[in-house]
């Protein structure tokens, strides 16, 4: 990373939505060089090219250059808009790519911003919709964003040909307030939800019947709903999954979820344990946010108040690690990390957690509109 009189400077692909999120907030251009120029297919991708146009329909004044190859790229961003936006996801990622990348924005637009996105709603490269809607709300609740926040799934589609819509609303505010999220409390029960789209409803009901001969092994508290869509509601493509979450004591939220392979989808028996067995090893990472849920944490800390926020969470992920570094440099913001040993006296079982300590950059969203 280099900076330069315009802006910040990055080579590679890599972490693409984090550099866009952080110009758009910034307002500090970016160039990116290199971009897969090794590769057979260089240049960026379909979902990539996707995503710099879901950025323009979200921002007003934001200005694109892509060379003839599509290595290199130059982003200036306008300001943030918000508003109604539709935008089509190309079926080689899940809709929550896009869903990540909108909530790291939406609370700082001009206006709420009610945003329909179809594609493929459920696939293994990004959580789900059902996912983001139980883990992301509590996260949001505890900086002030949680009234108004909703994710709606008009319609489920998984692999290879998606058809799914999802719909998202999320509120903006002036400013955020500063968190203490350092208690993440004891399992006190498990909620989730079982689909299937063109397949028998008797699918979703196997994958219940096995994810809880695991589950009621730890807890009775155990409660999972089926969800089987017909027609237009069941996308293009057969398939079933599930989501899982581990609900606290102390209100956080724990989850994981599996879909089934659009070639050798297997026997739902076999999916509905092993999604079990990923929920509880997020619940052995511990926390008071799960691990798909640590990126956006992180940001809305940074964005915070003038205050100290500190959130206790598990092991920090490689996506977590990345935007600390990116944070560091587009805001000049530093964290401190306190690892927290697992220790057999206080009964913490499990990996060793990490306190996230910093005080936030006060940001204002001078972009809303006032009443």
């Amino acid at each position: 990373m280099l900076l330069a009189q315009r802006g910040l400077h990055y080579r590679g692909s890599a972490w693409l939505r984090q550099r866009l999120v952080l110009s758009a907030l910034s307002k500090r251009p970016v160039r990116i060089w290199g971009i897969r120029e090794g590769a057979d297919s260089p240049g960026m991708s379909e979902h990539e090219a996707s995503l710099l146009r879901l950025l323009e329909k979200v921002t007003n004044g934001t200005r694109i250059e892509i060379n003839s190859t599509g290595t290199r790229l130059f982003v200036s961003p306008g300001s943030l808009d918000g508003g109604l936006v539709e935008h089509w996801c190309p079926v080689g990622r899940s809709v929550g790519y896009w869903l990540e990348f909108l909530l790291c924005l939406a609370p700082f637009c001009r206006r709420p911003l009610r945003a329909t996105l179809r594609g493929v709603t459920n696939g293994a490269d990004s959580p789900s919709a059902d996912l983001m809607k139980a883990t992301v709300r509590p996260a949001l609740a505890a900086f002030g964003l949680d009234e108004g926040f909703d994710i709606q799934v008009l319609a489920r589609g998984v692999l290879p040909k998606g058809g799914g819509e999802v719909i998202l609303t999320c509120p903006v505010r002036r400013s955020l307030r500063p968190v203490k999220l350092i208690e993440p409390g004891k399992v006190a029960k498990v909620r989730g939800t079982a689909f299937g789209v063109r397949v028998s409803p008797q699918m979703s009901n196997r994958l219940i019947v096995a994810a809880r001969d695991v589950l009621c092994s730890f807890l009775p508290d155990v409660y999972i709903t089926s969800d089987h869509r017909k027609g237009k509601a069941a996308g293009d493509s057969p398939g079933f999954g599930m989501a899982l979450v581990a609900v606290t004591t102390t209100g956080y939220v724990l989850g994981a979820e599996l879909t089934s392979d659009p070639v050798n989808p297997g026997a739902p028996e076999d999916l509905g344990k092993r999604c079990a067995h990923h929920l509880l090893d997020e619940v052995a990472r511990g926390g008071c946010v799960d691990s798909a849920t640590q990126g956006l944490t992180i940001l809305l800390m940074a964005l915070g108040s003038r205050d100290v926020s500190k959130v206790l969470t598990g092991p920090l992920t490689d996506h977590s690690v990345a935007l600390l570094q990116h944070i560091r440099d587009f805001f000049s913001l530093t964290f401190h990390l306190d690892e927290q040993k697992a220790t057999e006296n206080d009964l913490r079982r499990g990996d060793d957690k990490v306190f996230l300590t910093c005080v936030g950059l006060g940001f204002t969203n001078l972009s809303k509109r006032l009443r």
